[in-house]
């Protein structure tokens, strides 16, 4: 008998990637490899006119090589009709080839994948401000969706990374806030759970290096960041299950800091990024409420 939870997964993945693509207004390197470019789309539709803040997505798909930022671009569009400026950051994933302990190619790289995300977003003010001149510089949120949520929240952490990491910033990052979307946020909870085939202990490097490397890449030991933080994710998700975000919000009351989560009854992992769902329009509200 089938599982009436993975058919609605499959169902709701269907949906959100049955968009075609959306190509960009225009695409900057901000390092050598292919893979280290943000593409950047202008704000449409009949917005506000005039500077724009600026989304800055990253993209999920649990670090690993198969899937890069094109899915996302149709969420991406979405976005940008909404009259948003927005910047579709690619960075360096995971093999391409299984791995034994795996459930298909092995997720991230270390320390490459935190590499790109930490140059993607140092390069953003530059590259934006050549490419989208509409971009408010002083108005930036940050999402992204499933690994991508994880290392949106990585990103705004940087200022409380421990001494003498490469990645660590003197001070905190100027956004606005971080709309996080079914968010690998708490590593420990995610590997109990099992989630994306222990993609988070990969993307650490496995072994040894999980609890080594926790302390640089965990979200929820990155708290407080004292920068405004939302979470949106379905109480149906069985891809990332919402006890992960749960974990992750608890870490931060701990720490002494509110993150609001927005917990959507029937709806699993994907509606989050498809236009075609009513919780895309949740996340796009979410992203206003700090972006303006």
């Amino acid at each position: 008998m089938t599982d009436p939870a993975v058919e609605r997964d499959a169902a709701e993945a269907a949906s959100a990637f049955s968009h075609p693509p959306v190509a960009p207004d225009a695409t900057a390197a901000y390092g050598e490899h292919p893979d280290q470019v943000v593409d950047f789309y202008a704000p449409r539709g009949d917005g506000p006119h005039g500077p724009a803040p600026l989304v800055v997505v990253l993209h999920g798909g649990a670090w690993r090589a198969p899937y890069d930022r094109q899915h996302i671009t149709p969420f991406v569009d979405f976005l940008a009709r909404r009259g948003f400026a927005v910047a579709n950051v690619e960075y360096r994933r995971g093999s391409s080839l299984p791995h034994q302990n795996a459930e298909g190619p092995i997720a991230g790289r270390w320390p490459e994948t935190f590499d790109d995300v930490a140059a993607a977003m140092d390069a953003l003010p530059g590259l934006a401000g050549a490419a989208l001149p509409l971009a408010d510089s002083r108005r930036v949120v940050i999402t992204g969706h499933s690994a991508g949520g994880h290392l949106a929240l990585w990103a705004a952490a940087r200022h409380v990374l421990p001494a003498g990491s490469p990645w660590r910033l003197p001070s905190p990052p100027l956004l606005r806030g971080v709309v996080a979307l079914a968010p690998i946020a708490d590593f420990g909870v995610a590997e109990e759970l099992g989630v994306c085939g222990g993609a988070s202990a990969q993307l650490l490097g496995g072994g040894a290096f999980f609890e080594e490397r926790r302390p640089y890449a965990d979200p929820a030991a990155l708290l407080p960041t004292g920068i405004a933080t939302a979470v949106v994710q379905g109480r149906e998700d069985i891809v990332v299950p919402h006890a992960v975000a749960e974990s992750y919000v608890a870490a931060a009351a701990q720490a002494g800091e509110m993150v609001g989560l927005t917990l959507l009854d029937g709806i699993g992992h994907f509606p989050l990024i498809d236009p075609a769902a009513d919780a895309c329009a949740v996340v796009a509200e979410e992203i206003s409420q700090l972006a303006w």
